[in-house]
């Protein structure tokens, strides 16, 4: 994503607080490890969301391994 690049939807309330607070340009060091801060919080959370599901639905590690046996591909239209 670019920096220019306009935003086509309203902000929320969060992603104005979170303007605010970066209105000043920060050192790049800082702005990487912010970045790296946020993809961890989002994949702490992504993966708290895919465990609830696992859970939910039964899905187990035997699940895992048995679709991953499984045949999934479709013929290719081609060769028909």
């Amino acid at each position: 994503m670019q920096a220019n690049e306009p935003i086509s939807i309203p902000l929320n309330e969060q992603q104005m607080i979170m303007l605010r607070l970066l209105k000043k340009p920060l050192p790049e060091a800082d702005f990487v490890q912010m970045r790296r801060l946020a993809v961890q919080l989002l994949s702490k959370r992504l993966d708290e969301i895919v465990e609830n599901w696992e859970v939910e639905n039964n899905v187990t590690a035997e699940t895992y391994e048995a679709l991953s046996r499984q045949h999934f591909r479709v013929p290719n239209k081609a060769s028909k």
